[in-house]
């Protein structure tokens, strides 16, 4: 029977370890060891003012073990003694039997009036039928790991001393593998150091210590940097490989191999007694260039014992590579005995083996990237779900969605990368320093707070709240951000320093994991006003979906940090429907930023009861997934303030002058084919949405006219408007963004009908693009501007010059003269060039000839894939449509016309006058 306490549980461990005591007295003759911590499972009992941790507790397979950091502390605090006692024979253990080694004999004397039964014995061995065994650190056997198979197994472990006067006598000795006593809290990844503790008189916490100043980093790694780059220059991440970027976080994790501005490759880490190294593509392991780092990394990791290397079968040619060595190499899937097993990323079977064979002395190389899964497997975290994490966030080593771009690069000079290179933990500590404590950072820290930004967001969606080293950087975040606040970013207080950058990303990012939320959400959000709600509201679910997610609107919107639930039917639950909030799923980044990167929240639908929310607030969607059919679903949003929202055929004229004033900041038209989201200021004075329904309906229909496809469209088109988007002044896609600027344009009938709406329309035009006709880059921004002079002219009546300055005559003449003196270089026909390619086809053939092209290539299939194919295709297309050879024409044009498709042509009627010809 496990005797581990449930996850989350360390805080509940802690009260009942320092039970009774309200302070711990460490001054006095004892001079203790700082004591490193890493894992899931460690957590502090005592701290001192510089953050040194002098005492702790951790769990190692079904065990617990207390680590003192000197053994005096043993006979000092027969209280605390007495409670590790009782918290280390486990929850509903009835042996009181405890182990106490000779050396140590007083605590067994105080404990003559306890409920244990103290037995006195000369050393550890494996027939003591103890719950728990305690002794110096200086003792722990012949051979220590017959007392980690007893702390494994269930038993509780006492262990304290002191190993900073070992490392004076050991001065060549690694004291985190070697030093007598981390050979078995190690294990359990607490450390004995090198350095000498701080004795004060502590106060007992009512909970777990927390400081930002605990150590950060617990050793400087040079040594390990010399060997590990032994006649190592650099590192060859040429000619395909695509890796992933590593962050770096555990206290004892170290980069080996970065970029030049400081993106993680190659890294390392200590965890218990092994050692791990991890290269983010499993390609560079068989790589003949990167041999000597290989042997090197192997030799590290098996620590001199020269046992078997274990190669997973899929890792074939590392195989025969590092079978090249004098390595005893087999290809094996994962056993205990070796000494050094070498995988890929991509497996999480034997996830939690693999933890322990490292943190019992074993080695780990490991290779993979995390981006490709990343992106195939949307909506979920790599941090917690890609397999390679499973094995590696423990150890302080986690695979990012980053890609890093190919390159040669050079291996650091070991004592200079220990000084220079970036490391998550130690910047995050000299930040919270120089919130805190006004400490000032050099301009090379200052350059990396953007980067420390980004590492903070993806450390924190580990969410493991049952790990107390990531509790404690949620602490120093939280501390951080009531100590600095979080910038109020608008349009007239953009962020543009790298410190506000850290602290707006950050800001979010902790919002969404700290225990108390609520508590928080004045420092991030300083102007939060109330607003009226309306309760239990309806909506109604119609969807009938094609290959596309598609956003149903739901006319009710949260203020920042508002939560609310929502009561979901049962067809639509663990069916892949998600719950939006916020229209702005634009991610910015950019160097001055008018608001947070990334302003929306998702949550899926996995209970019919969903509670939602979002620390920037924003309009409530429902998600639906592709190819869905639902019919008369209801959803209820139990409070939420509403929204001016109007929907054609829905919404009455008495309900709009009611709606249009509506308290939410955002407003939605939702019209026959397209949805328009605009601040709700556009819409105050909106009388005749019906009207403007009317405008946009003709609009559509011209869109879906020249694109020849039905006039319902299979997913309505939507426009939102924001303070700023990721690029351009307007972008495509679902939603087309725009600028706020524009939204009022977008709601102005008579401003339409009198001057038009290229932008909004060459966006539209965008969405009607297909590969298949398109030949990027050249037409990218082209053809979706046949829309834009198509809906001016056919629709709303305005001349094509009158449309856009570039469209007039004298302009189009002289870029098509430009062109041909140019030479007719291919290179040099895009945008508004290309264009007029078009233009001269409609002036001849008319909007007719394009329709018919357009429909002729919804019949085709088996398209060419480069942009040479693509182009005999469309000559020749476009030839059949009209019935003339237009191969001169397209020549002509610098197209890449091949014989072949002249030959096809010829014995149609050339089209000889046609407008280039005065250029041949």
């Amino acid at each position: 029977m496990s005797n581990q306490p449930t996850q989350n549980h360390h805080e509940e461990a802690y009260i009942s370890l320092m039970r009774g005591l309200r302070e711990l007295d460490l001054r006095g003759s004892c001079v203790p060891s700082e004591l490193y911590l890493i894992g899931d499972h460690t957590f502090p009992l005592a701290m001192n003012s510089r953050g040194q941790v002098l005492m702790a507790a951790s769990l190692y397979g079904c065990g617990r073990i207390v680590v003192l950091g000197h053994e005096g502390y043993l006979t000092a605090f027969p209280a605390l003694v007495e409670n590790a006692l009782t918290w280390l024979r486990g929850d509903g253990s009835e042996n009181l039997s405890v182990g106490v080694y000779k050396n140590i004999k007083a605590v067994a004397d105080n404990l003559s009036r306890s409920i244990f039964q103290a037995k006195v014995v000369g050393a550890f061995s494996n027939d003591l039928e103890v719950g728990v065994y305690v002794t110096d650190a200086y003792s722990v056997g012949a051979d220590p790991k017959d007392l980690v198979a007893f702390l494994k197994a269930g038993g509780g472990v006492l262990i304290a001393g002191q190993a900073w006067h070992w490392a004076v006598n050991h001065p060549k000795e690694n004291t985190l593998l070697q030093f007598e006593g981390n050979k078995v809290s190690g294990v359990a990844g607490i450390y004995f150091s090198e350095h000498l503790g701080e004795a004060e008189c502590l106060p007992v916490y009512p909970q777990i210590p927390s400081s930002w100043m605990a150590v950060v980093i617990s050793k400087d790694f040079e040594d390990d940097l010399d060997f590990l780059l032994n006649g190592v220059t650099e590192f060859d991440l040429q000619n395909g490989v695509a890796a992933s970027e590593v962050l770096v976080h555990g206290p004892l994790a170290f980069p080996i191999g970065t970029t030049e501005d400081g993106q993680v490759f190659l890294a390392g880490a200590y965890y218990g007694q092994g050692r791990v190294v991890v290269v983010s593509h499993e390609g560079l392991l068989r790589r003949e260039t990167l041999a000597p780092l290989w042997n090197n990394a192997i030799r590290w990791l098996d620590e001199g014992g020269q046992g078997i290397v274990g190669v997973a079968p899929d890792l074939d040619q590392a195989f025969k590579l590092f079978s090249k060595s004098e390595f005893n190499c087999e290809k094996t899937n994962f056993r205990e005995d070796l000494s050094v097993f070498v995988c890929t990323a991509y497996s999480d079977e034997h996830v939690e083996e693999i933890q322990d064979f490292v943190a019992e002395g074993g080695g780990l190389l490991i290779g993979g990237h995390a981006w490709y899964w990343a992106q195939t497997h949307k909506g979920q975290n790599s941090m917690t779900d890609f397999s390679g994490n499973k094995i590696l966030n423990k150890m302080g080593l986690s695979l990012l969605d980053k890609i890093i771009r190919e390159g040669l690069y050079k291996a650091p000079m070991p004592s200079q990368a220990i000084k220079d290179t970036y490391h998550f933990r130690r910047l995050l500590h000299r930040f919270a320093g120089h919130v805190t404590q006004g400490e000032q950072l050099t301009e090379h820290e200052e350059e990396c707070l953007k980067k420390l930004g980004g590492d903070c967001a993806n450390y924190l969606h580990m969410k493991a709240h049952d790990c107390s080293s990531y509790m404690r950087v949620l602490s120093t975040l939280t501390d951080i951000l009531k100590k600095a606040g979080m910038p109020q970013v608008s349009d007239t207080c953009p962020v543009k320093s790298p410190k506000d950058h850290l602290l707006l990303s950050v800001g979010a990012e902790v919002y969404k994991v700290c225990p108390d939320p609520d508590v928080l959400l004045p420092y991030l959000i300083k102007h939060n006003p109330m607003m009226p709600v309306v309760y239990n509201q309806r909506i109604k679910i119609n969807v009938n979906t094609a290959g596309e997610e598609e956003w149903i609107s739901t006319g009710v919107y949260l203020t920042p940090g508002m939560k609310t639930y929502m009561v979901i039917p049962a067809e639509l639950v663990n069916n892949g429907w998600k719950i939006q909030i916020g229209c702005q799923t634009d991610k910015l980044n950019a160097e001055e930023l008018k608001r947070a990167p990334c302003v929306y929240e998702r949550f899926p639908v996995t209970s019919e009861m969903v509670q939602v929310w979002n620390l920037w607030g924003g309009l409530i969607y429902l998600v639906a997934p592709p190819e869905t059919q639902v019919e008369g679903a209801e959803v209820i949003v139990q409070m939420a303030v509403p929204a001016p929202y109007y929907k054609t055929g829905v919404t009455t004229a008495a309900e709009w002058s009611l709606l249009r004033t509506a308290p939410s900041p955002w407003a939605e038209l939702e019209f026959d084919n397209v949805i328009f989201t605009v601040p709700s200021d556009v819409v105050r004075d909106l009388e005749r949405p019906d009207e403007l329904a009317t405008l946009w309906k003709d609009i559509m229909r011209g869109i879906t006219d020249l694109a020849v496809i039905p006039h319902r469209f299979p997913r309505k088109e939507r426009f939102v408007a924001d303070v700023q988007i990721s690029h351009g002044w307007m972008h495509a896609g679902y939603p087309i963004m725009t600028h706020k600027a524009t939204a009022a344009e977008l709601v102005n009938i008579d401003l339409a009908r009198s001057k038009g709406l290229w932008g909004p329309i060459h966006e539209l035009g965008h969405n009607q693009q297909r590969s298949c006709w398109e030949f990027p880059s050249h037409t990218t921004e082209c053809t979706c501007n046949l829309w834009s002079v198509y809906v001016h002219e056919e629709v709303l009546g305005i001349n094509r010059e009158k449309a856009h300055p570039a469209m007039a005559l004298a302009k189009r003449n002289s870029r098509a003269e430009e062109f041909a003196k140019g030479g007719k270089k291919l290179s040099s026909w895009n945008t508004w060039v290309a264009l007029e390619t078009y233009m001269q086809l409609q002036d001849r053939f008319g909007w007719d000839a394009f329709k018919n092209v357009f429909a002729a290539y919804h019949e085709m299939c088996n398209f060419p894939n480069g942009n040479k194919g693509k182009m005999n295709l469309y000559a020749e297309t476009f030839s059949y449509t009209v019935e003339m050879n237009l191969a001169g024409f397209f020549k002509s044009w610098g197209w890449p016309i091949e014989i072949a498709t002249e030959e096809k042509l010829s014995n149609l009627p050339p089209w000889s006058d046609h407008p280039m010809v005065q250029y041949d």
